[in-house]
């Protein structure tokens, strides 16, 4: 038979061996969660955890004497917990270009041009814990930490900023 009659025919795709975000950074986008699958896990048993004791506790909890700033605050803190809670599992970290961003309680957003000094700290024995973090110093001032469950995104942002920060190689003659 011949290709044409099962459609038009397609052309390979070019496999990336090493799965590393290498050249495609420049205009692409690599995203990965915020923090390792273990973590985003334990957070989310550790809230149902938080709220089956205080479930449990409501006999007692009823029988105290409660002012209202107390119940304001305990209303709060739960708040707090489930906030955070959400955020752990549900934070993204993306490179857009030469912008890396997280969103977090607040989303963190910088661009490459604004980076002063990086620091990677990656304790590889213990990724599944405890996410990969890059310390960003900006050229003006402010620090901030971001996180990123795959390393890659936070190399290939590094490799972004050292494209910015060393000149070009002078023509050979």
């Amino acid at each position: 038979m011949s290709d044409q009659a099962h459609g038009p025919a397609e052309e390979p795709k070019q496999q990336d061996d090493d799965n590393s975000p290498g050249n495609d950074t420049a205009g692409g986008i690599i995203e990965s969660p915020a923090f390792p699958p273990l973590l985003r896990t334990l957070a989310v048993v550790l809230v149902i955890d938080l709220f089956a004791f205080a479930i449990w506790s409501l006999p007692s909890l009823r029988a105290a004497d409660w002012s209202a700033s107390a119940l304001v605050v305990m209303g709060i803190a739960a708040l707090c917990v489930v906030w955070v809670g959400y955020w752990i599992v549900y934070s993204r970290a993306r490179l857009e270009g030469d912008v890396l961003v997280q969103t977090w309680l607040w989303d963190k957003r910088v661009s490459a041009q604004e980076v002063a000094q990086l620091k990677l700290v990656h304790i590889r024995m213990l990724e599944r814990v405890i996410a990969p973090r890059l310390l960003v110093r900006r050229r003006f001032g402010g620090m901030t930490w971001f996180h990123s469950a795959d390393a890659a995104v936070l190399v290939a942002f590094g490799e972004q900023v050292a494209k910015r920060t060393i000149p070009p190689a002078p023509p050979q003659a």
